[in-house]
């Protein structure tokens, strides 16, 4: 197609025709827009009626907020989101160190990961105040003119009283934020069961500070010993001297039932009733000021670097400078607040069972009752419960749902196994009212919510003890000898022979290694540095029969071969008794059912 020509003689009158292109007429319309809007713009409304078309050659103005509430179907979910970190985590932690205990692992795992949800909301709520408050300022000098904050001597800039905001910004709420009590933990059991041992890794897991405090030496203010604050002050030293992270931290609270209330008969019970009282107001909420002390050897220096002497950390007091306080004196004073410091109490509360016991077996008389018998082989402090009559009786007082189990489908041709006999926890069925008989306070006692009960360690479970952990001590030894280039085995008879001796102690799992360090003593004596490069450690050593089997250089084969030996001998043993446990005629029948007919409590 031709262009079309711009100009063309159509008339002999000689008429001049001009023709325009689409696109050129385009552009002349534009220009004529925009010439047009300044003019208008320039020229005042003499009616004052405005149009949109007044305001398109200026800049738009507004406010533009962050963290406003979200509106649609997305509104009402969550602030934090996903938790990171679930109570099956911090179980599965636990599962690393501690052996059996699930339900106290599944109760402590749950109140961590709430006292760690509290941390993560008191946070998010500071970061939200101070926004608002930014947002706040930005809406007082959003009007502000900017000469008069470069060039003071400006004068303010006028307003109307009532202006008209272009774009209607959303208020600010001032509402209180909904606030999370704390639940602080009370773990109950015997000595040497891992109380202890729970508290400290979930603490390592959550990485928070946290502090171990003994409450025997505590006492009333004024007399000697140690005064309740003395356990916040060690959690301010494990935060190193941060008070914001030590408001946040874990305080264990070791022998609680040690300060139970003793009727004395002179005196003034000093250690009991008065060291609870001054408890109560730490583990509900306070402000407790805590004085750092400084260290003679530090030439004046608080510990951790904390502001006694030269340099360290700022005082959680506002407005105060650095100390002015000289070398070698007393240490700045820094207040703590306690509202969010989550308590776990543990106490061993020997011869609370017996109150348990007084209250659940009252008024049971006649055939069928539940009879306590008295057995001092079973120790001090035997809480298990077992028998017959063990499991209504659980069912009846047990303050907590337990599922049923499911029913196992069982082979009809498959030999009889006997089931082991299950055993309770007598502790389990603890009430307030029998902490409050033991000796405790009926304030303390509203103040711990949570309680839960640690069962004992049997031989099964001592031999896990030994073995399974991260930590084990049968890995500990190991590994110590095997720095000195030696192998230390034991074999699964000898472990047995170890948990039993440990049983007969009395002191939980803290006995293995007393019977450990007995047997293996000589051996790490006299095997570094000589010529033994295999240690085996078998039953008769176990008990004390021989000493410990040594195997030179080169003689790795008779080392495992004897270790198979004496696996063999083990599993016979146990063929054995599997059989003797088989009834073989009615007589034996007999006198079993005769056994379990005279049933009760052991």
């Amino acid at each position: 197609m031709a262009p079309i020509p711009s100009t063309a003689l159509m008339s002999p009158t000689q008429t001049l025709v001009v023709t325009i292109s689409p696109r050129a007429r385009a552009s002349y319309l534009a220009l004529a827009s925009v010439g047009r809007r300044a003019f208008s713009a320039s020229s005042p409304q003499a009616s004052g009626q405005y149009h949109r078309s007044d305001f398109t050659g200026q800049g738009y103005t507004g406010f533009y907020e962050t963290g406003q509430p979200t509106k649609g179907p997305i509104s009402k979910t969550s602030d934090v989101g996903t938790p990171r970190i679930t109570p099956r985590d911090f179980k599965k932690d636990l599962d690393q160190y501690v052996v059996g205990q699930e339900r106290p692992k599944r109760v402590l795992s749950t109140a961590i990961y709430n006292h760690h949800l509290r941390i993560q909301e008191l946070q998010r709520q500071d970061y939200v105040q101070g926004e608002m408050e930014a947002q706040a300022l930005r809406r007082e000098i959003g009007h502000r003119h900017p000469v008069e904050d470069e060039f003071p001597g400006q004068q303010t800039t006028m307003h109307d009283p009532a202006p008209t905001p272009l774009l209607e910004s959303q208020p600010i709420l001032e509402l209180p934020p909904l606030q999370i009590d704390k639940s602080n933990i009370l773990l109950l059991g015997p000595s040497g069961v891992g109380k202890t041992l729970m508290a400290k890794t979930l603490a390592r897991k959550l990485k928070v500070p946290f502090s171990m405090s003994d409450c025997t030496p505590f006492t009333q203010a004024g007399y000697i010993g140690e005064d309740v604050e003395v356990c916040v002050q060690r959690l301010l030293a494990a935060a190193n001297y941060d008070v914001s992270a030590a408001e946040h931290g874990i305080i264990c609270l070791d022998e609680i039932d040690k300060i139970a209330t003793s009727r004395v008969a002179h005196g003034k019970d000093v250690g009991g009733e008065g060291v609870q009282q001054a408890l109560l107001k730490i583990i509900e909420g306070t402000t407790v000021q805590i004085q750092a002390k400084a260290e003679r050897s530090a030439g004046g220096r608080s510990p951790r670097g904390a502001p006694g002497g030269s340099g360290g950390y700022p005082s959680s007091n506002p407005g105060s400078g650095p100390s002015p306080n000289p070398p070698g004196t007393k240490g700045e004073v820094f207040n703590v607040r306690t509202d969010n410091i989550l308590f776990i109490c543990t106490g061993a509360f020997v011869g609370l069972h017996k109150v348990i016991m007084d209250r659940v077996s009252k008024g049971s008389m006649g055939f069928g009752a539940t009879v306590r018998s008295s057995n001092p082989e079973s120790g001090v402090h035997d809480t298990s419960l077992k028998g017959q009559y063990a499991d209504a009786l659980f069912k009846k007082h047990l303050p907590y749902f337990v599922p049923a189990e499911p029913p196992q489908r069982s082979d009809p041709f498959a030999p009889e196994t006997k089931k082991p006999q299950q055993v309770f926890n007598i502790l389990d069925l603890v009430e307030p009212s029998d902490l409050q008989k033991y000796g405790m306070i009926p304030e303390l006692v509203g103040r711990i919510p949570i309680s839960c009960a640690l069962s004992a360690l049997d031989e099964d479970a001592l031999v896990r003890v030994l073995t399974e952990p991260r930590d084990s001590l049968v890995k500990q030894y190991e590994k110590t000898l095997h720095d000195s280039g030696i192998e230390l085995r034991f074999t699964n008879a000898a472990l047995r022979e170890v948990a039993k001796g440990a049983s007969n102690m009395g002191t939980g799992a803290r006995g293995l290694r007393t019977v450990l360090e007995r047997l293996l003593s000589d051996c790490m004596y006299e095997t570094p540095g000589s010529q033994v490069k295999h240690v085996l450690i078998t039953q008769d050593v176990a008990k004390l029969r021989s000493g410990p089997l040594y195997f030179q250089r080169g003689q790795q084969q008779s080392f495992h071969h004897a270790i198979a030996l004496e696996e063999e001998k083990w599993e016979e043993e146990l063929r054995r008794s599997e059989d003797s446990a088989q009834v073989r005629n009615f007589e034996e029948y007999r006198k079993q059912g005769l056994v379990a007919g005279a049933g009760g409590f052991m």
